[in-house]
């Protein structure tokens, strides 16, 4: 099968510390070529993949001080995709609403993976204009605001089995991985550490939207004894830092469309302890590999219990459910549906 993947140009493919979905789009990409099929993606030059690249810019825009107008170079992509639609058999993008009006004209068959939190009024107006255009959740709590979007599958993010390799906890301490974000809430994962009695180290980026939230919140709170701020990591180190960690936090404030961290770390068999919020209950299976909370003091509580749980078991869960071979072939059968529904129109032309 030719398939064109269509990266969002913020961060490398893979990204090189912190980033989410160009992250699952690097592990998509590269079980997909494993898997013996012709894939293409359009991605930012400084990516590096086992796959043919189509380099539409330079380098990854955050990476890139002179950039003032990121929508420009994604137009950029989508025009360069457009004028390459007819080598493939299915277009796969993974830059939400943006090439929907090229997608749909361009007589390819097409789907777009949700990567973000859908509960933005705006997002009521797009949907009810482009509500036939195929669309993947990638998890059920994502589609709750937007009902009337097109969705054929939803589709849990998976890791490449060995990516990250399991530990055994022995640093004692608990994790946070993640951004420095009020939605994130590392100011709630520090005040549970404590509540619990154990120390915290936190590996995270600051955006610049969140350096104000960073300084007057989170900042102070990190002179405060057991409190380790290590900043942001890349893959290469997230064995070690989430391996032998006693457990990982995950006391999120918004509706977290997926939380790739929450695997991460089941990747490394280390429970997580989230609360109880939007994909959270998908993820976590409570009790088994990890604790679902709604407040800090039962977080705190659960952190005393983490020994309960067996963290072979915890890797297991992980390689039942949420490998990137899984992933890859989920979206197979996703992407042989949508050829399927398009070659009798195709026919008829």
């Amino acid at each position: 099968m030719r398939i064109a993947q269509v990266a969002p140009l913020m961060e490398a493919v893979p990204p090189k510390l912190y980033g989410g979905s160009e992250r699952i789009v690097a592990y998509l990409t590269e079980e997909l070529t494993a898997l013996g099929h012709e894939v293409t993606l359009f991605a930012s030059g400084d990516s590096i993949v086992n796959a043919r690249l189509a380099p539409v810019w330079p380098q990854a825009l955050r990476l890139d001080p002179s950039i003032c107008d990121y929508l420009a170079p994604h137009m950029v992509m989508i025009e360069t995709l457009a004028r390459q639609a007819e080598e493939f058999d299915v277009i796969h993008s993974h830059v939400d609403y943006l090439a929907y009006p090229v997608l749909r004209r361009l007589g390819v068959p097409f789907v777009t993976t949700l990567h973000g939190r859908l509960d933005l009024l705006v997002l009521q107006r797009i949907y009810d204009s482009f509500d036939d255009v195929p669309v993947v959740s990638i998890s059920d709590a994502q589609r709750r605001p937007l009902p009337q979007a097109n969705y054929v599958a939803t589709i849990h993010h998976g890791i490449p089995e060995r990516r990250l390799l399991p530990r055994f906890g022995a640093g004692g301490y608990l994790a946070f991985l993640g951004r420095i974000s009020p939605e994130k809430a590392p100011d709630a994962a520090i005040r549970i550490a404590q509540k619990a009695g154990m120390p915290i180290r936190l590996a995270a980026k600051v955006d610049k939207v969140d350096r104000q939230y960073f300084e007057e919140i989170v900042k102070p709170m990190l002179a405060a004894p057991g409190v380790e701020f290590i900043g942001e990591i890349g893959d290469d180190q997230k064995s070690e830092f989430l391996g032998n960690a006693a457990g990982m936090l995950f006391p999120i404030a918004w509706p977290e469309p997926f939380g790739l961290a929450m695997i991460e770390a089941m990747a490394c068999g280390t429970p997580v302890i989230a609360f109880r919020c939007a994909s959270v209950p998908e993820i976590v299976d409570d009790g088994i590999t990890g604790f679902i909370v709604d407040t800090e003091a039962e977080a705190a509580e659960a952190a005393t219990r983490l020994g309960q749980l067996e963290r072979s078991r915890v890797r297991r869960v992980f390689e039942e459910r949420f490998t990137a071979r899984r992933m890859a072939e989920d979206y197979l059968n996703v992407y042989r549906r949508l050829i399927a529904r398009e070659q009798p129109l195709r026919k008829a032309v």
